[in-house]
Formats: C-alpha cells, structure tokens, sequence
C-alpha cells in the first residue's frame, strides 16, 4: 500500500483491479442499471425524489470503477453540476460535487470547473474551514461544538481533492484519535462508547492519510472488525450490538482490513456470497438482505465488496 498516494486515487485504483476480475454479466448488468439511473437533468436520484449531488457522486463513481464512464453521461451530468456550483451547503454534497468535478472530465466530459471563479478552490476550503470545531475536528455544521468523525475524514478527502494543505494536521489527528475506544474501533460522536464499523473506517482512514496510525492501533482495529461479520449472513455488522449485517458496514470494515494488511481476519467466500444475496439480478445492490429497495449508493459498496473479494483469490 502507497500512503503517499491520495486515499481515493488508492481506492479506485484497487477497486478497478477488482472489478476486471469480475464476470462480464455482472459488470454489464450493473453498468445498465447505473446508466438507466440517470436522470433527464443529468444527475441522479436516491431512492426518491429528484436528482442529488450525494447519489449523483456515488453514481459517477461506480460507473468510473467498472470503466464504464462516457462522454454522454459526463456531458449530461456536467450539466447538473453546474447547477450546484453556488450555492451554500453541507460538508457531504461539497465533498460529492469536488469528486463528480473530478470524474467527469476522465469520462471525456468537460471541465466542470473552467468556467468557476479562479479562486473557488480557495473559497471552498475556506468554506470547508467554517465547519472546524472546538474539539479539532469538523462537524455537520458550521458553529458546531463537536466534530464528526465521518465528515472530519470527508473534510480531508475533499482537501486531498483540491490539492490544498489540511490546517492544524495535528489538532486533527489528536481529535481522531479522542475517538478510539478500548475496544479497538472508533466512534462517530464523543458521547458514544461502543464503536462502530463506518466511524472505524473513517478514523483510520483519516490517520492514515495524515500518517499518525500506529501499530498499536492498527492491531486494535483489526481485532475490533475482525468480529464483526454476521454468523447468520457472512457480512458485516455496523456494531456488534446489531444482529444484521449490511452492505456499507461490510465495504467499509472489509477494505479497511485491507489496507492495514488484515484482510485474510475475514472469510471472503462468506463475504462475496453476501454480495451476491444483496445483488438483483437484473443489476442494482440492496441495503441488506433486510433490504427491498435498490439504490445506486449501496450499488457502489457492492460492487466495491466483490471487487475485494475477488482479489483475496
């Protein structure tokens, strides 16, 4: 593993070596799904309403990993971000709009970007920058006073995206590692003392791009996921207090195994059939097995799951 390369140029890249081992149906069925998700504005929806920078990123994202991004979808949906281009908002669609940005001029779109103000990538970090709270980290809002694990971790990734420095890298990484709790994972708010599968995974993602996971921490971490799959389903819970499994949780613990070199802690022939129990057969992934509804979000983690799975062959 490179850390020194940006954290989702490493998770595309190992995600693409994934996919291309995949079936051919299973890439072609997933691909039709995406591109009939599109929506006349070029955007596209979760499971309802209209067309949203949060599903719209996941979208373009799952499209680029199974290399099937092209000049009409990304001229389509260079059209709807430029409808968001001002415009206040949140942590997560400022974070889904720099990555949309990024992906669509790799499909032979264009630059969403040329014609925005030459200093917007300043104004955005700047922006970013409001969300920064007393305790070191980012919250959900501007004036917050307690920082997220989760959107202190897509503050970064957004950064890393803008090529801009990430301020006070120390104070940042104090906050990360406030939320470690004894049992070896991390949690999402201060108050909590039982940690969670996704907090985990943005924690150590966040020390790992600001270099400060320790071995100690690393072993903790992989211990605390290590226990987390479902017995009944194969997949991941989001703690392990909840007795189902689902598809973020298991996408999330599973490559963050990965990249600490503990990926041989999960059964993965376990792991990939509960993939395929979340996959309809004609394309699109549910939630869960809980789960009724299909949606191009959880699309992605799990074409991400058997993406992993296929490289532990």
């Amino acid at each position: 593993m490179n850390e020194d390369e940006p954290y989702l140029t490493r998770l595309t890249n190992r995600l693409l070596d994934g996919i291309e081992r995949l079936p051919a149906e299973v890439r072609e069925r997933n691909t039709t799904y995406l591109l009939e998700a599109q929506n006349a504005d070029g955007g596209f929806s979760g499971r309802e309403g209209g067309s949203d920078l949060y599903y719209t990123g996941f979208a373009l994202r799952s499209l680029a990993v199974l290399q099937a991004l092209n000049s009409d979808v990304c001229n389509k949906a260079a059209n709807f971000l430029r409808t968001k281009m001002t415009g206040s908002a949140g942590v997560v669609d400022f974070f889904s709009l720099v990555v949309s940005c990024y992906l669509v001029p790799i499909g032979r779109g264009p630059d969403v970007l040329a014609d925005a103000p030459t200093d917007w990538r300043d104004r955005v970090a700047n922006t970013l920058e409001s969300f920064r709270t007393p305790d070191g980290g980012y919250g959900k809002t501007p004036g917050a006073v307690y920082g997220s694990t989760y959107t202190s971790f897509l503050v970064t990734l957004c950064l890393q995206l803008l090529d801009k420095p990430i301020p006070q890298p120390e104070t940042l990484a104090a906050f990360v590692k406030s939320r470690r709790r004894p049992d070896g994972g991390y949690v999402e708010i201060s108050a909590m003392k039982r940690s969670g599968t996704n907090p985990t995974a943005a924690g150590v993602g966040l020390l790992q791009i600001l270099g400060e996971l320790d071995e100690q921490a690393r072993t903790g971490t992989a211990e605390f996921l290590s226990a987390l799959p479902s017995p009944f389903e194969g997949g991941l819970r989001a703690n392990d207090r909840i007795p189902a499994a689902d598809l973020l949780s298991t996408f999330t613990g599973g490559w963050t195994l990965d990249q600490l070199g503990f990926a041989n802690k999960l059964d993965w022939t376990q792991v990939q059939s509960y993939a395929e129990e979340c996959e309809r057969p004609i394309g699109g992934f549910r939630g869960g097995l809980w789960d009724e509804q299909t949606d191009v979000e959880y699309t992605f983690y799990g074409l991400g799951t058997l993406a992993l799975a296929a490289l532990m062959d």
